[in-house]
């Protein structure tokens, strides 16, 4: 399968925040240079968060409304088609897309819904020792710009979760690699999992909500935090979760995977080659340890960017 070549590889990150979640996606994506990402005409795939049926107050998944409000911007700019793909792990799909409201948004908003835990198939080769190939639904071919909208996480296995390991885990098919798609051994190198799906599925835009994050014992039985409104939207995914990282406490080296993309030049990590637009990595870093830890936390301070490697042993 031919990779699909995305239009903007500068990675430029935008950090925002306002008293809505939905308008802060909106202006984070303004401050992407997004009209060369999205054109008139263009069929656009958002694979969301639908990890579980769970709440949306528990930062399991994303907000329905934060969902229409995506969709509603990219009509907005022409596309041909909208398509909401997604392959639940910890529930069967519908089960999450029923239980959680995203089947009236997705009925009411004219779009298609696709349900990645089946086929039919194409099958794509990967660089992992354990799964060499496998089999992933057939709209990976008929993409022109894809997006992940997920939320921010701590993980018990990935150390964080945001828009890389949704795309890696939401297009492997339950009906092939089991629910919660361990049968086949993706969580026996799950990092090493990540990067080769990673290589193969490159992501257009990556848009990560903090307003309803998750600290703790996620994917989904974590403490969620109401940091209100904030999100991160970026041209280059690998990025987006760098700076999320960030916010967890975590330099790059400590999500193997994040650290992994970086050095293949997948993807930045390093936040002195971003372009930072909205607010501040460190402003960012406040707002949310004082939400997460009631005390401000954080890695970048005085205006200054803590080097990739941290205090390397000091």
């Amino acid at each position: 399968m031919k990779l699909r070549v995305k239009r903007v590889k500068e990675p430029i990150v935008s950090i925002t925040t306002n008293r809505e979640e939905q308008q802060s996606i909106v202006e984070a994506l303004k401050l992407l240079p997004i009209d060369q990402l999205i054109r008139k005409g263009d069929r656009v795939v958002i694979t969301p968060n639908w990890v579980k049926a769970n709440p949306t107050y528990t930062g399991t998944v994303v907000g329905p409304e934060t969902l229409r409000e995506l969709i509603q911007f990219i009509k907005g700019k022409e596309a041909k088609e909208v398509i909401i793909a997604t392959g639940s792990g910890g529930d069967d799909t519908v089960k999450v897309f029923k239980e959680i409201g995203y089947d009236k948004v997705i009925a009411e908003e004219g779009v298609t819904f696709v349900d990645l835990n089946y086929g039919p198939y194409v099958e794509i080769p990967l660089e992992h020792d354990l799964i060499p190939k496998t089999k992933i639904n057939e709209l990976i071919t008929r993409i022109d710009v894809l997006i992940s909208f997920t939320q921010l996480k701590q993980h018990e296995e990935a150390t964080i979760s945001a828009s890389i390991k949704n795309m890696a885990l939401s297009w492997p098919p339950a009906e092939i690699h089991g629910f919660p798609k361990k049968q086949l051994g993706i969580h026996e190198d799950l990092h090493g999992f990540i990067v080769a799906m990673a290589k193969k599925i490159p992501i257009d835009i990556a848009i990560i909500s903090v307003d309803k994050a998750m600290i703790g014992t996620g994917p989904s039985d974590g403490k969620a935090v109401d940091t209100k409104g904030l999100v991160i939207a970026a041209t280059d995914a690998i990025a987006a979760d760098a700076v999320g990282a960030r916010l967890l406490g975590f330099l790059p080296q400590a999500v193997q995977y994040l650290y992994a993309l970086h050095h293949a030049k997948v993807g930045e990590a390093d936040p002195k080659n971003m372009t930072i637009k909205g607010m501040t990595l460190e402003e960012a870093e406040k707002h949310f340890s004082k939400a997460a830890y009631g005390q401000e936390i954080v890695l970048d301070k005085n205006n200054q960017i803590k080097d990739i490697h941290g205090n390397q042993g000091k």
